[in-house]
């Protein structure tokens, strides 16, 4: 054992003179080590906290003000107007303090205050600045003289280099819509769904709405908005994510899939022992700030709030809601293996494990005959099965001895590894390939991830790995961020030996993985059979198929002057209502990120310009001339409520937290209860590449990214994740329930192939006229 192993270094004895004490000096050396690490962390966190608390200016630029005020009392000129002298009379006079140092610190006084005032000062104009959004909807190529003389002043307020936190502070705060905007555009959304009836009814009762009690809730919206960072996130995450009692697994928890043709080396615990280092590393550049913030042309930032809880996080179960923990200096992971959880310490004398060195602890975990202890094999299940169950659960057979001790090695881990005993990926010969590997990314067995971590590293036996996430701390273009890093220094920094190994020297005197121990009763083993059981019923149910469109991409659709995620939307309307026979309400997910702690909002895709399209799509007696006006039309709009919902004026959000306060507030609503209520039968998210500077796709074509999805989120509807990769690849990733009649994932995927063509064609044919 390994605690056996490692107890020898401090042992005692009891003689006639007293205990005498035998230290290990190895021990005392990795014990100095730690502390000196330790100590250099907080040193780093400390100047980094330093440096993002006063940007855009810099520590130095502190004492040039200093020298310079100083300069000028010299000179005898006193650019305070007096206030220096003013400073100097409130000091103290003692045999300490005379009068020369009276005066000395009186000035940097004065100028430490100058200072901070003009950091301020700064940070309110780069705030007010990027308030502006008129940017976002000026048609592609043609910008105003005003938003090239705004886009300057920000460049000039944003500093040379920003740290990942350094404009958290600058970042305006989340409009609250005006409840007469919000309610309009809520009808124009759902005019296109409605009969004439039908949308009069929902015409009264959004008016009844608008004249009492919308004005009181918005009132103590409002109020919120001022007071909080972000009037809707931390509702959204709590109501959303946390509050709900059903299984995260497929309803919530989303994956991201490895690169799509290539599988840079074989061997399992090589792959495992590269990317888990690439994370490391990327985790240390994600704690000391180094990371450089997402900004829109270069220029415009992004709230990077939510990286802070990528790692060393966990989604705890609660009877009545759940709640994220969250951890610093975690130096372990907790491994998954035939059943089996394993430790494993990722440090060693100070640092990272190196990746050989991580290569050999997955190794030995591989090797490792050992049986699953009783209760063990399908344990995380309670992670995947119904959320109370699993917390009562914890609370009665979690929190003593050695379960405890064990649940909580599982709970402070970086994140959780399984080494997965299947093989998968993407086969050109097997057009069931993508699907399986989708399917296994989103739910596995049901019982061989933990889904309340923050996210799951999955390796497969043949090299191939894949990321399930936890929805709740973030939103996919998060961990994306950190995938894309993961993927580049995996295949172009790190590398592999010829044999397929990790490169570097290995040191096998480190001391090998702790097998965690369970003592797990009966009454337990039922409960987590029983999660098991209700998990295994939603993952059979999972209908899902991968669609890799190659017949063009991004490059020809921008030579038709159309938006790629524009001209997509349209065609998975098309695609809907040839697969159904009719239209539905449907969600695209945008981001707010513009606004300090900002999330998501939704799009309404489904509008009356794309219904017409469609339509003429279908009818015969349309020229391909009307077709293409309203495409354009509908394409026109849909970029429209996309700049709208990231500049916070979206629908949705806000008629949440109306809903939200209404609630609280005891208000009943018909009208917030049926806009909540109202299932989104096409729910819609496009994966987008954020860092393309990591991997040259032009000289390495075939290291493209597969993307990611989700499960289905209505019983009769369809769940549809796309990325854009390159210049000639869109993969779709499809879900839907097998146990519903109306839907079959492969057929809609093939209508969506069908549409994207029709919609090409009538470009090709205007080129032909021309």
């Amino acid at each position: 054992m390994a605690e056996a192993h490692q107890a020898v270094a401090f042992q005692f004895t009891v003689t006639p003179d007293g205990i005498d004490l035998q230290l290990s000096r190895e021990v005392l050396k990795h014990i100095y080590i730690s502390g000196v690490t330790s100590w250099k962390k907080r040193a780093i966190r400390f100047k980094n906290s330093v440096l993002t608390g006063v940007y855009p200016a810099s520590p130095s630029s502190w004492l040039f003000v200093v020298i310079a005020i100083m300069s000028t009392m010299y000179a005898r000129i006193d650019p305070s107007m007096g206030t220096i002298d003013k400073i100097k009379t409130s000091l103290p006079v003692s045999e300490f303090m005379t009068v020369q140092t009276q005066t000395v610190l009186s000035a940097i006084l004065f100028a430490t205050g100058l200072w901070l005032s003009v950091i301020f000062l700064l940070r309110y104009l780069l705030k007010a600045l990027l308030s502006y959004h008129a940017w976002i909807f000026e048609s592609h190529g043609k910008m105003s003289y005003s938003t090239k003389v705004w886009l300057s002043l920000v460049k000039l307020l944003s500093g040379r280099r920003p740290l990942l936190y350094s404009f958290q502070g600058s970042l305006p705060h989340l409009p609250v819509p005006s409840i007469d905007d919000t309610i309009r555009r809520y009808l124009e959304s759902v005019r296109p769904l409605l009969d004439d009836e039908q949308y009069k009814q929902m015409e009264t009762v959004a008016n009844d709405f608008k004249k009492d009690p919308a004005p009181k809730l918005q009132k103590h919206l409002k109020l919120k908005s001022w007071w909080a960072t972000n009037y809707v996130s931390d509702w959204w995450e709590e109501y959303i994510y946390l509050r709900g009692r059903d299984p995260i697994m497929v309803n919530s928890n989303f994956y991201t899939m490895d690169l799509l043709y290539v599988i840079p080396t074989y061997r399992q615990a090589a792959r495992a022992g590269n990317v888990v280092h690439a994370m490391l590393q990327y985790r240390r550049k994600l704690e000391r700030g180094e990371l450089t913030p997402l900004r829109a042309l270069g220029i415009v930032p992004m709230c990077s709030f939510q990286y802070e809880r990528m790692f060393n996080t966990t989604r705890i179960p609660g009877i009545e809601t759940d709640f994220v923990q969250h951890l610093k200096d975690r130096k372990h992971l907790v491994v998954y293996h035939r059943g089996r959880l394993f430790k494993v310490w990722l440090y060693y004398g100070g640092r990272h494990l190196w990746p050989s060195e991580l290569e050999l602890q997955f190794q030995r975990i591989l090797d490792d005959k050992s049986e699953p202890q009783p209760g063990e094999l399908k344990l995380p299940s309670l992670t995947a099965g119904n959320r109370v169950p699993w917390a009562r659960a914890r609370l009665k057979y979690f929190g003593e001895g050695v379960n405890r001790a064990s649940l909580e090695a599982i709970e402070t881990a970086a994140f959780f590894l399984t080494l997965d005993d299947e093989a998968h990926g993407y086969d050109p010969e097997n057009i069931r390939s993508l699907d399986l590997y989708a399917k296994s990314l989103l739910h596995g067995k049901c019982y061989d991830r933990w889904f309340d971590k923050s996210f799951n590293l999955i390796v497969y036996k043949n090299g191939k790995m894949g990321v399930n996430t936890e929805h709740s701390w973030a939103d996919s273009p998060i961990i994306g961020h950190m995938w894309e890093y993961v993927l580049a220094t995996d295949c172009f920094h790190l590398g592999y030996t010829a044999e397929g190994h990790c490169k570097g020297d290995v040191n096998k005197t480190l001391a090998p993985p702790t097998r965690l121990q369970w003592d797990i009763p009966k009454a337990c083993q039922e409960i987590i059979e029983g999660s098991y059981r209700i998990a295994k019923g939603i993952a059979d149910d999972v209908d899902f198929h991968g669609c890799l469109f190659n017949e063009f991409g991004k490059g020809l659709i921008k030579k038709c002057r159309t938006s790629p995620d524009a001209f997509i939307q349209l065609a998975l309307q098309l695609a809907q209502y040839r697969d159904k026979g009719e239209f539905c309400l449907t969600y695209e997910s945008s981001m707010t990120r513009m606004f300090r702690e900002g999330r998501t909002e939704t799009v309404r895709s489904c509008t009356c310009e794309s219904t017409a399209f469609v339509r003429a799509m279908e009818d015969d007696t349309t020229t391909n001339e009307q077709r293409l006006a309203l495409f354009k039309q509908a394409a026109e709009k849909h970029q429209n409520m996309y700049r709208l919902a990231m500049t916070g004026a979206g629908i949705d959000r806000h008629l949440f937290c109306l809903y939200i306060v209404s609630k609280v507030m005891g208000i009943d609503s018909p009208f917030l209860k049926q806009v909540l209520s109202e299932p989104w039968r096409l729910s819609t998210s496009q994966t987008p590449q954020q860092q393309l500077n990591l991997i040259d796709t032009q000289k390495f074509p075939k290291y493209v990214s597969a993307g990611g999805g989700f499960g289905p989120v209505a019983d009769d509807g369809y769940g549809v994740s796309y990325i854009i990769v390159g210049e000639n690849l869109i993969t779709f990733h499809i879900s839907s329930k097998f146990s519903s009649p109306e839907t079959d994932s492969f057929r809609f995927g093939q209508n969506i192939r069908q549409a994207m063509q029709d919609i090409r064609a009538l470009f090709n044919q205007k080129e032909k006229k021309m």
